[in-house]
């Protein structure tokens, strides 16, 4: 298990039950409190956590990083916090100093792609970029004459479509027609775009393990407050197995989760076994929310649907985290692709080196 920064993780716990209360939220009139929430994190340095010191961040662990996302992640709010930290620690590959403020990263499909011109200019359309209609700058990936390089882009030279996601939150389409960017500089050599979807994919995983902690106590206490048939809804058999079933997916989320951060915090690479570990989590919480979900809303009946209950602030978010960076369908064609490829002697010594 990674070591992680106990005092950090108790800073950012108290930062976002200080200004992000789900039930204030939900009834919130305007968005006053997501600058203030953004304001918080930014002082404290956790928005750059993963950017060295040098180049403007925190210079934290990539453990105490994802620690940071998995806290956000049981408040389920909606701000750019995992697409700012992996913007951040991209362009630190690349020797780029982050900018404050809000950022995100493109792309975000395997299937997505940027190409970097002759003239150090950006083209190529991109789809469900989170938040891009609502942040400063853009972290981009792009390709050139068999290289890699990152680049930062202003959103405002980029021609931006703004896309909602089941959650509401924006999942925009991002078009470059030779957009110049900011600044560029070479990847490195040994970087490749799977390095950055499966830092994508562990974050959602992480965050995903955070919001089922949360939805898990708020069904749990409903049941033992909420009565039929002159008792607690939690005496009835039907429920506590439903509960425990929750309880389960969220132990199996925050186990796999948790696996995969400390593999990618413990290696200096992304080798094969981060790429198993990265791809095991995304595949096995993507398939957590899908039960989880169904099950808090079982609790709940009609109340958890309505807009005026916060369980939908959680399970909205979740099925948008659940496709993000690819879900675990497309997670499990690539994982099933690489264990046949090796052969099924491969596949033991594999499993028993996690």
């Amino acid at each position: 298990m990674s070591e992680v920064d106990p005092l950090l993780i108790d800073a950012t716990t108290k930062i976002f039950e200080d200004l992000s209360d789900p039930q204030t939220l939900n009834s919130a009139k305007n968005d006053d409190w997501r600058f203030a929430l953004w304001s918080a994190l930014e002082e404290s340095g956790l928005t750059l956590a993963w950017v060295p010191s040098k180049n403007g961040g925190s210079g934290a662990t990539l453990a105490d990083g994802f620690s940071i996302l998995e806290v956000a992640g049981k408040f389920a709010v909606p701000i750019p916090l995992g697409e700012t930290l992996l913007a951040g620690w991209l362009l630190s590959q690349g020797e780029i100093n982050s900018p404050a403020g809000m950022m995100t990263i493109a792309p975000v499909r395997p299937r997505d792609k940027i190409e970097l011109t002759s003239e150090n200019t950006l083209t190529g359309s991109v789809f469900g970029i989170p938040f891009a209609s609502s942040v400063a700058n853009i972290a981009v990936i792009a390709n050139k004459d068999d290289r890699l390089y990152i680049a930062l882009v202003s959103s405002k030279d980029c021609t931006i479509t703004s896309k909602a996601g089941l959650s509401g939150d924006s999942r925009d389409t991002i078009t470059f027609l030779n957009t110049q960017p900011i600044q560029v500089s070479p990847a490195p050599k040994n970087m490749s775009t799977q390095d950055l979807h499966l830092m994508g994919a562990t974050i959602r995983s992480m965050q995903i393990s955070g919001a089922l902690q949360s939805i898990l106590k708020l069904a749990t206490d409903y049941a033992q407050e909420r009565v039929a048939f002159e008792k607690q809804i939690s005496k009835f058999q039907a429920v506590q197995h439903n509960l425990a079933k929750l309880a389960n997916e969220t132990a199996v989320a925050i186990a796999a989760a948790g696996s995969a951060m400390d593999t990618i915090n413990d290696l200096d690479t992304f080798n094969e076994l981060v790429f198993f570990e990265a791809a095991s989590a995304k595949i096995r919480t993507g398939e957590a929310v899908g039960e989880g979900a169904a099950i808090a809303h079982q609790v709940y009946g009609a109340i958890g649907f309505t807009e005026e209950h916060i369980l939908h602030r959680f399970t909205q978010r979740l099925w948008d985290w659940r496709d993000d960076f690819g879900s675990e369908s497309e997670w499990a064609v690539q994982l099933g692709e690489m264990v046949a490829e090796k052969g099924a002697d491969e596949l033991w010594p594999l499993l028993t080196s996690r």
